[in-house]
């Protein structure tokens, strides 16, 4: 049988890390995951005393509002006003999702069909190279290379046909871990504006840069609530992975629009993870400076460990990730087969570039989702790998 939507989906190359890391773990094998993603920081502690509390009152075990409690999406706009200087409506620009990937997915959908086109800048996450498929759409790659970033997406957008109705971007960008300036969001607000798409923008490293970078929301530019959405989590910025507590913001009609899609979907997260996650951007509103520096000690652990292996590595603007390009005399092997190597010879799990689209071979990503002793252990074993 032939299953829709899903048959004509890449294979996801990351299983194939994944598999042979479980294999060896099987064998006994101390492998250091640095591939997935996955926060290991703990969630804020008053977000986790507010949660078992909420959890215990059985009123907050019914369904909640799909669209997200009222006091919720006043908190993030509240934090929205506090960081990154944006005045935004809750009832208007703010719509709560169950994380930042169901709120693409399902804003695809409301803004997407068959004959539409998308335009992504690749490498990419997967989920924005997918979810436009998804929605039976066209995606079209802008590939990024080492020239600006506006270029590639320009240059996409001018040649697309038909014209593109969605632009997906994300900075601090996943996988090449790019910041971008407010120049270069408010020339792609303009762009859109003149090419009159939606223009997307995945801001789940928000509160994740360094050496003075200082992400900035899209919808800080003059004229983006004509026409762009963002999305912003509490994944990274508050290690809340697993709470699954998302939101898109910005232009009404497209919040209010996947506000009704998913009335007919969900009831929202769960109501306890809700309000803990009202008290998390009220009373924690610091934590997201913990968590970055501790990325930061981590960054800089790796980025020294690899030098001292002989691999000389860009350290990363923002971003939980290292983006590092194969080792010159190996960059024949292919990002999956150095990938294998490193699992292999030195019990160091990574993903392969590849699996980020078009552009992403000829690297790998590191995620720093270990302490710096781990880190530390895994530079060591790649120094013995690349120097025996």
């Amino acid at each position: 049988m032939q299953f829709r939507r899903i048959h004509d989906l890449p294979p996801y190359v990351f299983a194939t890390v994944d598999q042979l890391k479980r294999e060896l773990r099987r064998d006994g094998r101390d492998v250091i995951d640095l591939g997935f993603g996955n926060p290991d920081i703990p969630s804020p502690g008053v977000a986790v005393d507010k949660l078992v509390e909420a959890a215990v009152k059985p009123v907050n075990h019914r369904y909640s509002a799909s669209k997200g409690l009222p006091n919720l999406r006043q908190a993030v706009c509240e934090r929205y006003a506090a960081a990154f200087g944006v005045e935004l409506d809750p009832e208007q620009h703010v719509v709560s999702t169950i994380g930042a990937k169901e709120g693409l997915a399902h804003l695809m959908w409301v803004l997407l069909e068959s004959g539409d086109s998308a335009v992504v800048p690749s490498p990419s996450y997967p989920i924005h190279l997918v979810a436009p498929r998804l929605a039976g759409a066209t995606v079209l790659h802008a590939l990024l290379g080492e020239g600006h970033p506006l270029e590639a997406i320009e240059s996409a957008v001018r040649a697309a046909q038909p014209s593109p109705r969605v632009v997906i971007v994300s900075f601090p960008h996943n996988p090449t871990t790019q910041v971008a300036t407010p120049e270069l969001m408010q020339q792609l607000v303009d762009l859109a504006r003149e090419r009159e798409f939606v223009l997307v923008h995945d801001f789940a490293y928000a509160d994740i840069a360094f050496d003075g970078h200082v992400p900035p929301s899209v919808l800080a530019a003059d004229g983006a609530l004509e026409c762009a959405v963002e999305l912003y989590s509490l994944t990274k910025s508050f290690s809340m992975a697993g709470w699954r507590m998302g939101f898109t913001l910005g232009r009404p009609d497209v919040v209010a629009a996947l506000a009704k899609l998913k009335s007919y979907l969900d009831y929202g997260t769960f109501q306890p993870i809700q309000i803990a996650s009202i008290v998390a951007l009220r009373e924690a509103a610091d934590y997201p400076a913990v968590v970055c520096e501790i990325y930061k000690r981590r960054r800089d652990t790796l980025i020294s460990g690899l030098r001292r292996a002989g691999w000389e590595v860009e350290p990363p603007e923002g971003t939980m990730f290292v983006w590092a390009a194969i080792p010159e005399r190996l960059g024949a092997m292919g990002s999956l087969e150095f990938a294998l190597s490193l699992a292999r010879g030195a019990d160091v799990a990574v993903s392969p570039g590849i699996g980020f689209g078009p552009g992403g071979d000829g690297h790998v990503r590191f995620a720093l989702v270990e302490n710096e002793q781990r880190i530390g252990q895994a530079t060591r074993s790649i120094r013995r790998l690349l120097q025996g």
